[in-house]
């Protein structure tokens, strides 16, 4: 009963499934987040980087 039990335990311990996914998802969320605060610094650094290329000539 009792190597049942550890190997019970040894083998809900090793379960990573999903962990990948769950990672991911933190990740895009933190990135959402980040978005949603710098929002208005994001938009005017795209566009000064536009109105650059565009007054150069690219």
């Amino acid at each position: 009963m009792n190597k049942f039990l550890n190997g019970l335990m040894l083998d809900l311990n090793s379960d990573d499934r999903g962990m990948e996914l769950v990672q991911v998802a933190i990740l895009i969320a933190i990135a959402v987040v980040i978005g949603i605060i710098f929002n208005k610094q994001i938009t005017n650094f795209v566009n000064g980087v536009f109105k650059d290329l565009f007054r150069a000539g690219f």
